[in-house]
């Protein structure tokens, strides 16, 4: 049986916002925090848990091109 993709969910402004504040305080919010977090936002602790998971990709991805980026222009960091 094909498994039934959930639909894509799309963030406000406002929520992007405050899930972003979110991630700058703490990127791995446990159960209770995503709760809180879903609670204020407006959508299941399951998306939340979703958003922090891809977020964190994007940070580690940004993280690697900034080193990466640094290796090459030493002086730029200087």
């Amino acid at each position: 049986l094909p498994v039934k993709k959930k639909p894509r969910t799309f963030y406000s402004a406002e929520q992007l916002e405050e899930l972003e504040k979110k991630f700058q305080e703490d990127h791995y919010p446990d159960n209770e925090k995503r709760r809180e977090i879903a609670a204020v936002v407006g959508v299941t602790p399951q998306r939340i848990l979703v958003w922090f998971q891809n977020r964190r990709a994007k940070w580690r991805k940004l993280q690697k091109l900034n080193i990466k980026g640094n290796r090459k222009y030493p002086a730029a960091s200087a």
